[in-house]
């Protein structure tokens, strides 16, 4: 006979979970309550935490645990707006911007997208931060705002409101102190409870694999992309994983309003050769949302009409929909690099010829948020024009004193630490080396039981 939700304690839990034992599907309900409603104590839920990164979840136990803290607070309904509701997430990297062409492409193709996105912390960078950067946007909106938003242009990129997963938000901020974020059980219950709280029939999962991505190991971002693909399927979302590259920054700018700035030029159909990565990846990420919405036959298909929504120019005019409506400034976002005046500007140059050989881009995220761009603690300011352009991609010829990468920062005193990341961060090698593959693997619905089993953690 199962206990009553009334007898359970946590401490017996936490003991249960440390011991390696399954739990049931009323304790772990019982535990996200206490998490959503602070009616158990942060150090025994720091505890469980630790136990469940230590031993893992079963799948049940995964899926219960989703779910649970899904429904922890409110949830949104797309009833009667008349298309199919889609969504791209991303797993975390450095000058990744691909939500601000992804999102507006997929409207302009007749879906909507309701982009719950979260802010910088650690060495990557955050949508709303770099949205921020445009005077005027508004990332805190009420669902009834959102709604209208999503009515007036079919997508609308937010942050996460104070009722939306209420669980998620106590037990990341756990997470956080604790060294249990890096974690593929609790980073997907954390990823896909937002997703699945904000409604949607569609979700594709850009999972970042290289130097610059939270989990490094490829066998470790084969498993994460396929527990989330489970995940999605089993709430009846129609879900895939797109692994991407992410040994090098994505695109040439890493920032804020830089960020936006290259997305702008690549909406106005500007072609830059540092840009074309972000542009492929963006393609492919949209294409199969459009497929997964259900307005292609294929995410080849859906790639193509990426492309005409990218090159005929309505993704442009959604997204400057989306900034007005959220009240943004959109000639500050039509002024393009007019609009970008930092303070300071410093070259960080080649000490000797060769080839661009290796990047370690979590230390290029590191120097992007010295600079001033991200942050070292919730909360903390960030600063509009703070960033790094590079001038390189992996495979190039270097000469000695060709500059790798322009650092801008609002304080000329923060140069010097990121000047010394770079340095450790930039090879520059004797022989020409190969760019890795953008995308390395696709893992759907049809092939994600292959990669759950490898791992033998079922």
């Amino acid at each position: 006979m199962r206990q009553g939700a009334m007898s359970l304690h946590a401490v017996d839990l936490i003991r249960k979970k440390r011991d390696g034992e399954e739990l049931a599907d009323e304790e772990i309900r019982f535990l996200v309550e206490g998490a959503a409603r602070e009616t158990i104590p942060e150090e025994q839920l720091a505890a469980w935490l630790m136990a469940v990164f230590l031993r893992g979840l079963t799948l049940r136990e995964l899926d219960t645990l989703t779910t649970a803290m899904r429904y922890s607070g409110e949830v949104l309904d797309h009833a009667g707006l008349g298309r199919k509701t889609v969504d791209k997430h991303s797993t975390g990297g450095v000058g990744d911007k691909t939500s601000f062409l992804v999102a507006p492409i997929a409207a302009a193709a007749g879906l909507a997208d309701p982009m719950i996105s979260g802010r910088a912390l650690g060495h990557t960078g955050g949508t709303l931060d770099k949205l921020e950067s445009i005077p005027g946007y508004r990332t805190q909106l009420s669902l009834e705002e959102m709604r209208r938003v999503l009515e007036r242009c079919g997508a609308s990129i937010v942050g996460q409101t104070k009722n939306l997963v209420p669980a998620d938000r106590k037990l990341y901020a756990l997470r956080d102190r604790t060294a249990t974020v890096e974690n593929p059980y609790l980073i997907c219950a954390s990823i896909m409870s937002k997703k699945l709280a904000a409604g949607l029939d569609a979700l594709t999962i850009d999972v970042k694999t290289g130097s610059g991505a939270f989990l490094r190991s490829e066998d470790e971002a084969n498993y994460l992309a396929a527990l989330m693909v489970e995940t999605g399927e089993r709430a009846g979302t129609r879900t895939v994983a797109v692994l991407t590259d992410m040994s090098q920054p994505l695109g040439r700018m890493a920032g804020n309003w830089i960020e936006i700035q290259e997305s702008m030029a690549l909406l106005r159909n500007e072609r830059h050769p540092l840009s074309e990565d972000l542009r492929e990846i963006s393609l492919v990420l949209a294409g199969w949302m459009i497929f997964l919405g259900g307005k292609a036959a294929s995410a080849e298909e859906g790639k193509r009409i990426a492309e005409e929504k990218l090159v005929d120019g309505s993704a442009l005019r959604v997204f400057r929909e989306m900034v007005a409506e959220q009240g943004g400034d959109v000639q500050a976002v039509d002024a393009g690099e007019a609009f970008h005046r930092p303070k300071f500007r410093r070259s960080f140059r080649a000490m000797k010829s060769g080839w661009f050989a290796a990047a370690d881009c979590t230390k290029i995220g590191w120097a992007v948020q010295r600079l001033g761009a991200g942050r070292e603690r919730a909360g903390e300011p960030v600063e509009a024009h703070a960033g790094l352009e590079m001038h390189v991609k992996l495979g190039m010829k270097v000469e000695a004193g060709q500059a790798l990468a322009t650092m801008f920062s609002e304080d000329e005193a923060r140069f010097a630490e990121p000047e010394q990341l770079l340095a450790e961060a930039l090879t520059i090698g004797a022989e020409k080396v190969e760019p890795p593959a953008l995308v390395r693997r696709i893992i759907s619905a049809e092939n994600k039981n292959m990669f759950l089993k490898a791992a033998q953690r079922t």
